[in-house]
């Protein structure tokens, strides 16, 4: 159990817990794994999810309504650490759920319930004195966002605190399936070398293999979400695993 990749690039699958239920997100998660994926986010439903696109924040909306909840994901993360023992956890979550259950008494529970790291959405690294300190008690791994408008003393202090990955964010803005990949992802990973030798894997308007294979060329992952949540949205019930599988499949495919 450990955030690490295979073959070059690494894949990342973002999922929103939950959406269309938590059995179907159990499901679609070992599809994912069986098709590629070296890593899951399972992303926590929130009801004010600023960061997200549309796509995303439908996702969560749905599965809030469903009533699902922290406690909710983290059951869901021990069924797919006993069914995946070799596979990459993640929890990405907005820190408001974090904070009404205790940052100790995540981080436990993070920990006893599979996890290998956490990515909190609106938890910068200048303010994360206390987090980090219960996340290494519990050897979680932090996972901070690095964005194109961060100064290079901010990457260097992101560098520094994040463990088994770092999340360049391609581009300002909010989550979204794009058709193109920005150019400021590339200056990005490379401002974060000067700074470490970490795995740095690359998110937002990720969407298909072209996408996967140009991170491939200058970051060691590629993050995958709004494209995978997206298709689980358009796919008829009961047939969401196969075709997120099938997707995943697809993008370890080489870009003609």
């Amino acid at each position: 159990m450990a955030l690490s990749f295979g073959t070059k690039p690494g894949l990342v699958v973002y999922l929103t817990a939950g959406d269309p239920s938590l059995e179907a997100t159990y499901s679609i998660a070992l599809a994912a794994i069986d098709n590629g994926a070296d890593v899951l986010e399972l992303g926590v439903p929130f009801s004010d999810p600023l960061a997200d696109g549309p796509v995303i924040q439908r996702a969560s909306e749905r599965a809030v309504g469903r009533g699902v909840t922290l406690h909710d994901v983290l059951a869901l993360s021990k069924r797919i650490r006993e069914a995946r023992p070799l596979t990459g956890i993640v929890l990405f979550s907005y820190l408001n759920p974090v904070v009404r259950m205790g940052l100790d008494a995540f981080c436990k529970a993070a920990k006893s319930n599979g996890a290998d790291g956490v990515l909190l959405t609106d938890m910068i690294v200048e303010e994360a004195a206390d987090y980090l300190t219960h996340m290494r008690e519990n050897n979680l791994a932090p996972i901070f966002l690095a964005a194109p408008t961060s100064p290079d003393e901010r990457l260097r202090a992101i560098a520094e605190h994040s463990q088994g990955f770092i999340y360049a964010i391609s581009r300002v803005g909010i989550t979204g399936k794009q058709t193109s990949l920005e150019s400021d992802a590339e200056s990005l990973v490379r401002r974060l070398r000067q700074f470490t030798s970490k795995p740095i894997a690359v998110g937002f308007g990720i969407s298909n293999a072209e996408h996967v294979a140009a991170v491939g060329q200058f970051a060691d992952a590629a993050i995958i979400g709004s494209a995978i949540v997206l298709l689980i949205e358009q796919s008829e019930p009961g047939i969401e695993a196969e075709r997120v599988g099938e997707f995943v499949r697809d993008l370890r495919q080489p870009a003609t």
